[in-house]
């Protein structure tokens, strides 16, 4: 079996499969279960469905968007990033690779440069204010010592005093790209070590305060446990706009122009995909790499009919952990006496 018809059964609904059967009659069986059941992603744990805030309830807090390469923030978590930035959030994008081996470019300095140019772009279209570029070789941070990018994050998160970061699950399932793990695995360390008054003294040397990231929206591309459904609905077209703009590499970008453009050297056309490149770049991102073929573009659940399942018309999935919840103050009303 390959690997995506095996994440195709395990992501879209959980179906109990017989040996042996084929993808088609995998969709069936989840089709005959969606409504009851669900998708195996979703393993046990508390949800909660966050929906859009009215005003700017997150003002004065910093999101840090952590991705190992320039298309993971758009693909997986940028309806979240661009409504946490609509919410009052100030932002900034760190990416942690050069993509050196990943899209278009007749040297691999210029696959760089071409990536470098498109992930600026990404930050933009989401809000985000500041970018940092961490260049590590691309495929390669397996290789990389893990205690100097946990230092350099550090530094990053109590520099900027960053609250909250979205980033790829530390405990993701059969995730197949060291880039990703590493990733995830340094950043959650980093996370609650920026707090340690006894970690990376030399930064607090040089005047910079413990300071631990206090919530954290986790992304996977296999089986998670998801605690946090987030609507997007509101901000599905920056995702969309972030995803276009990355034409380096990745499904979205220009591929909907080059469907356009193969379609009619055969006399055919896709209505869905308009009149212009444009149009079908952007409905191209939308209606096929997040909807009808999320799955074998993407590796996940169609954002869509994610949406559906809990009753909004866009979501995305996370591992969300956020700040433990202290019962001791009401046990002191309750139950402290006078000296």
């Amino acid at each position: 079996m390959k690997r995506r018809e095996f994440f195709e059964r395990a992501l879209l609904g959980g179906a109990v499969v017989r040996a042996g059967s084929s993808t088609q009659e995998a969709r069936a069986a989840v089709a005959q279960v969606a409504d009851s059941r669900p998708a195996e992603m979703f393993r046990e744990g508390e949800r909660v469905i966050e929906r859009p805030m009215v005003g700017r309830p997150h003002a004065g807090k910093v999101l840090a968007a952590i991705q190992p390469h320039s298309d993971d923030i758009p693909l997986f978590a940028g309806g979240t990033v661009a409504k946490l930035i609509s919410e009052g959030y100030s932002g900034c994008l760190i990416r942690m690779t050069n993509d050196e081996k990943a899209g278009r470019g007749a040297t691999t300095g210029e696959v760089v440069l071409n990536n470098e140019r498109d992930n600026d772009a990404v930050a933009k279209a989401l809000g985000l204010t500041r970018v940092f570029n961490f260049n590590y070789r691309n495929h390669r941070m397996d290789n990389e010592s893990r205690q100097e990018i946990r230092g350099r994050l550090i530094h990053l998160f109590r520099l900027l005093h960053v609250d909250t970061i979205i980033c790829y699950d530390p405990w993701g399932h059969y995730e197949e790209n060291p880039d990703h793990y590493v990733t995830a695995q340094v950043v959650e360390s980093a996370c609650w070590m920026a707090g340690s008054s006894r970690d990376y003294v030399e930064q607090l040397e040089a005047g910079l305060k413990p300071h631990a990231v206090r919530e954290k929206y986790y992304f996977a591309r296999g089986p998670q446990l998801v605690t946090r459904i987030v609507d997007i609905s509101g901000s599905i077209d920056q995702k969309v706009e972030s995803n276009r703009v990355n034409v380096t590499q990745g499904p979205a970008g220009e591929n909907g122009a080059r469907l356009r453009a193969r379609l009619a050297s055969q006399k055919q056309r896709l209505p869905i995909l308009g009149n212009d490149d444009e149009t079908a770049n952007r409905a191209y991102i939308k209606h096929i790499v997040l909807d009808f073929d999320s799955i074998a573009l993407r590796g996940v659940p169609s954002d869509r009919e994610l949406g559906r399942r809990y009753g909004v018309e866009w979501a995305e999935a996370f591992h969300y952990i956020g700040p433990a919840a202290t019962r001791l103050e009401q046990l002191i009303a309750k139950n402290a006496v006078p000296l």
